[in-house]
């Protein structure tokens, strides 16, 4: 078995997170599909073996586990000493960025592109308040991003890795990304840096039965 063993699945935005960094960092790691659409993560087994909030990522490192993708970014930059802080104002930047995408960019894109590409809801109040808080806070990372190579300077970090997550899931969410072309770029950069893979092609579960 691998040295890390990432609970994941294809589709979710913050287990890419993790699988970028891991695949970034050169790890020994391996992905275990979690099936969530047939209700795993609902499941007591889940939730009692692995994660009592039921939710992936899971990462196994020999044995002990941890969830959320913060945390766990958080700890693979101590395990690697790559993609971090060169002291505690850039760990607090850091720290900035993840909450913003937690709070604003993945945590408002993850439901979105749940309601009209997976659930296939239609538009309603729901998709059409989460399409404006979303636009909303894609307009401040392009200005952000408009000064800075990167997330919090001309290195790439974690933020990053959790700011870009769900925007590979292009076409996926309702947002044309061309109206944001500092943020285009940005994702041109991280593209470009060595071992880049598509989450469709670090993760296994794509394409779901029903769209094969």
């Amino acid at each position: 078995m691998a040295e890390y063993v990432l609970h994941c699945m294809a589709q979710s935005g913050h287990s890419y997170k993790v699988a970028l960094m891991l695949e970034l960092c050169g790890a020994d790691w391996e992905p275990r599909w979690v099936d969530f659409f047939n209700g795993e993560t609902r499941g007591e087994a889940f939730r009692s073996a692995l994660n009592e909030m039921g939710e992936v990522p899971v990462l196994d490192h020999n044995g002990e586990l941890f969830t959320q993708s913060a945390v766990i970014l958080d700890y693979l930059t101590e395990q690697f000493g790559h993609f971090g802080w060169k002291g505690s104002k850039e760990r607090r930047e850091i720290l900035r960025w993840t909450i913003f995408d937690n709070q604003k960019v993945s945590g408002m894109i993850g439901p979105l592109r749940f309601l009209r590409t997976l659930k296939k809801t239609g538009e309603n109040e729901v998709t059409r308040f989460l399409d404006g808080r979303i636009r909303a806070a894609l307009a401040i990372l392009d200005k952000h991003l408009g000064e800075a190579q990167f997330a919090i300077g001309a290195t790439p970090t974690t933020a990053d890795f959790s700011l870009c997550s769900y925007l590979y899931y292009d076409g996926e969410f309702g947002v044309d990304l061309n109206e944001y072309p500092h943020i285009t770029t940005w994702l041109d950069r991280i593209k470009a840096l060595p071992g880049w893979k598509h989450p469709y092609d670090l993760m296994p579960g794509h394409p779901l039965p029903d769209a094969a």
